[in-house]
């Protein structure tokens, strides 16, 4: 019997001798799985989308051990000979725990990458813009969501080549599997559908109707009875039957840019935690009866999460923030907080990740991709309503605003002016369009900094929103809050 082996078995143990029961499993495994208590074999990793970095988390200590570094950051990655991955965004990990996947939206790829070692074994390409991927329950393949495109491709999971591909609605956002490997969920961030499909025969066995189109994120219980996916630009997550005939069971509205979805079991039940970037919480839903038990207050943009391998916590990325949020799910409260890379987008805790030895090979420090400053614009109640980022990348920042508080489905620009009311002449940084609750996601790249927080009296600059489009500005609606 192997050392994992072994612990795993203690642990099932212990909890028959302690609780009369073992606790059950968590996602993405069955409930019938035995709970694996969180130690120095266990890791976290973030996919840092600025820094194009993987942070690697020691959760016994909530401790950074160090970063994987797939690319460079901005202006570096510019380069038409660059071959660094870009937009580090997505994650999955293999069912024995020594692969984790990273998925670059920039650069359509998708890395495989060693636990133990943390070295990337192999880089497979796929097409436009993929998102998610996750290994299918028995371990042999890997499922793709090509966001920009209307496909799931299949890759093999030791060669890392394209097998196939599953034709499924325009823009799939995320594939999550059955706990018995029998179906996958794939949610849509471009068509108001999510797709069920038959692992075997790659035949799409069910529909659901999305009540949006966009949905980043999806989660499937681990007692095999239900799928939660969420709804960014409406607020809203949606719940329907893991079984035929996939009945949709319930739709909460949980608020602005409402990103993310994942399952925890422990000894007071099954429970939905979901991360709501425009109000800064995680909420937390039983999966019985939807009834929502706590409102966790968190740093900014929470984005992806995932429960340790025992169900103890939650750990959740800081997409504004820079930092991995650490909850325990006794008592729903923040314990801790860990600096990590820029950005973080899709997370994965991955027990039993470092079977021997330290687990820190090939891992640099974390460097300048841990300065970051932020700044808060203002209402014209002077309430708070948008977070905005300055993520460093040397001499440019690349700015991330949370923005929320505005008219729905309206265009606005986010802008730089002379007069911190926004009167008088802006200079346009980004145009965009607020989604159906009023918020948007908004980046933009320059020397933002320097010209906000370090200028002269004279040539500082404010930022604002305006009303309209570029060449087409109204009134000011948010200011820069001083």
């Amino acid at each position: 019997m192997t050392r994992m082996s072994t612990r795993i078995l203690l642990s099932a143990t212990l909890g028959v001798l302690i609780g009369g029961t073992a606790l059950a499993g968590q996602a993405p495994g069955p409930a019938s799985a035995p709970d694996v208590p969180v130690s120095h074999r266990d890791r976290f990793y973030t996919s840092d989308q600025f820094s194009n970095t993987v942070s690697v988390i020691d959760p016994a200590d909530n401790k950074l051990l160090g970063v994987i570094k797939l690319g460079d950051t901005t202006p570096m990655n510019l380069s038409p000979l660059y071959k660094g991955q870009l937009l580090v965004h997505g994650m999955g990990f293999s069912p024995d725990h020594k692969t984790l996947l990273a998925v670059s939206i920039g650069s359509n790829s998708v890395t495989f990458i060693d636990t133990t070692t943390n070295a990337v074994r192999k880089t497979a390409y796929v097409g436009r813009s993929p998102h998610e991927a996750f290994f299918t329950p028995d371990g042999k393949a890997v499922w793709v969501s090509v966001r920009g495109e209307d496909y799931i491709a299949v890759l093999d999971a030791e060669s890392g080549k394209e097998t196939g591909r599953i034709t499924v609605p325009n823009g799939p956002g995320m594939t999550i599997f059955s706990p018995d490997g029998r179906y996958g969920y794939v949610c849509s961030s471009f068509s108001p559908e999510t797709v069920v499909i038959d692992v075997k025969t790659h035949e799409i066995a069910g529909r659901v109707k999305q009540e949006s189109p966009f949905c980043p994120d999806i989660a499937a219980t681990p007692d095999g009875a239900q799928v939660w996916f969420t709804l960014k630009d409406v607020g809203k997550v949606q719940v329907f039957e893991a079984k035929p005939p996939f009945k949709p069971l319930k739709t909460l509205e949980t608020g602005p840019i409402t990103n993310h979805v994942n399952i925890v079991r422990n000894k007071a039940g099954q429970f939905a935690y979901v991360t709501i970037g425009g109000e800064n919480t995680v909420k937390v839903f039983r999966t019985d009866d939807y009834s929502q038990v706590a409102a966790i207050p968190t740093g900014a943009l929470p984005h992806g999460l995932w429960p340790s391998g025992d169900g103890s916590r939650v750990y959740v990325g800081l997409e504004n923030a820079d930092k991995a949020a650490v909850i325990d799910t006794a008592t729903n409260k923040l314990i801790a907080e860990i600096p990590i890379g820029q950005g973080p987008q899709g997370v994965a805790y991955v027990p039993e990740a470092v079977p021997e030895g330290a687990g820190t090979a090939n891992l640099q420090p974390l460097g300048p991709a841990g300065k970051t400053s932020m700044l808060t614009l203002s209402n014209k109640d002077g309430k708070a309503a948008t977070q905005v980022t300055l993520f460093d990348q040397g001499v440019l920042q690349t700015l991330q605003a949370a923005v929320t508080g505005l008219a729905p489905k309206k265009p606005f620009v986010l802008a730089l002016s002379k007069d911190k009311t926004g009167a008088g002449t802006v200079e346009p940084l980004a145009g965009f369009m607020t989604n159906p609750a009023g918020a948007a996601i908004v980046n933009a790249v320059g020397p933002i900094r320097q010209v906000t927080q370090g200028a002269s009296e004279d040539s500082r600059r404010f930022l604002v929103i305006v009303e309209g489009k570029p060449g087409e500005l109204g009134q000011p609606v948010q200011r820069q809050s001083e």
